[in-house]
């Protein structure tokens, strides 16, 4: 028996979950992996394992250099797996009425979480089963602004910090499309004067995305991480799961990650249904101003997504998110023809993409 194996056995005896059966699930792009307990009484549990790792998070006075210094992850403001994310995160969505898996029992130090089991019901899998999509999609807008009717704290439940998604960590994953993608793509080659106007392109949008963050974002809000709890009444309805890496951003950025999914095409008319709900429920908003956001934003996630998934191909050797280059390539095209777009999309035809935006 491995170290870790009796880690998580000891855990499991303390908390009252000797007897349980234990299912492994499909792993993802992360390290973190789930079991299902299913306890003698019936009852289903979840098992988070996350190991522990050396990735430094960001703290909220860190300078720029101090985020450089800490690597990625601190540039990002991504959680860099702690536990103590996820437990916060889950309290403050609780403490809205929305359907975070309530937290049994935690072992931060050692990376080892018990929660809720919220089943197997995710968007993703109800709809390949012939499940209409738009009452599942509408729900989730409505989860939505109801997250948007309240300004987040600083500070969530233990101490995690909930940052800004500010102008460095959006810059971050934007220059991941440049470092990785010439890297799986070989035909393209991006000159020093490339990179400085990509930069001189994407700063003043990136400052209006900082200006523009006043509300929380779960940062990873698409059908695969929304379970559907239909015994649930109202916003309750939506399980939410991988939610760790939450932070305060525009509101622009939970609604392009779900209808602008890299996983699954989501049509152009349910889109616009969609956003039109929202509207509708956010009447306050200037619609020609947040879409105008939008657009920029999702372009910017389409390329960042773009170079996560040829790092995860090219260097981590993980050849099925090649698959999901197609459709990325497919929103950064249409993001490209809107009005306002034309100086990025004049950018990718001088640069070689003219193929993909054809």
């Amino acid at each position: 028996m491995s170290d870790r194996e009796a880690l998580k056995q000891n855990f499991l005896t303390s908390h009252g979950f000797a007897d349980a059966e234990r299912h492994a699930l499909p792993g993802d792009a992360s390290t973190r992996r789930y079991e299902r307990l299913a306890c003698p009484d019936g009852r289903r549990f979840m098992l988070m394992d996350q190991p522990p790792n050396d990735a430094l998070p960001c703290a909220p006075a860190d300078t720029p250099d101090e985020r450089c210094a800490k690597g990625y992850f601190a540039l990002a403001r991504l959680s860099g797996g702690r536990l103590e994310a996820f437990v916060a995160v889950a309290q403050y969505l609780r403490a809205q009425g929305l359907s975070a898996p309530e937290i049994i029992a935690a072992d931060t130090a050692n990376g080892l979480l018990i929660s809720e089991d919220l089943g197997d019901s995710l968007f993703v899998s109800l709809i390949e089963k012939g499940e209409a999509a738009a009452p599942l999609y509408l729900a989730a807008i409505e989860v939505q602004a109801k997250l948007h009717e309240t300004a987040p704290p600083d500070i969530l439940a233990g101490g995690w910090p909930l940052l800004v998604y500010d102008d460095l960590a959006l810059k971050t994953g934007a220059d991941v499309f440049t470092e990785w993608y010439p890297q799986y793509d070989r035909s393209i080659a991006l000159t020093a004067q490339a990179l400085t106007e990509w930069e001189f392109l994407w700063a003043p949008r990136r400052q209006r995305a900082e200006a523009g963050a006043s509300v929380f974002i779960h940062r990873d809000f698409h059908a695969e991480n929304l379970i559907w709890l239909p015994e649930r009444e109202g916003v309750a309805r939506v399980g939410l799961i991988d939610f760790q890496d939450a932070l305060r951003a525009h509101p622009a950025w939970d609604l392009l990650s779900l209808l602008q999914d890299a996983r699954r095409d989501v049509s152009p008319a349910l889109e616009a249904q969609c956003l039109d709900h929202f509207f509708a429920l956010r009447p306050q908003v200037d619609r020609a101003d947040f879409m105008r956001d939008y657009t920029a934003l999702a372009t910017l996630n389409a390329a960042r997504i773009l170079g996560v998934f040829s790092r995860l191909v090219t260097r981590d050797n993980k050849p099925k998110y090649e698959a999901f280059i197609p459709r990325m390539w497919g929103h950064l095209k249409r993001n490209l023809a809107t009005k306002g777009m034309e100086d990025l999309r004049s950018w990718f035809l001088r640069n070689g993409f003219g193929d993909r935006l054809t």
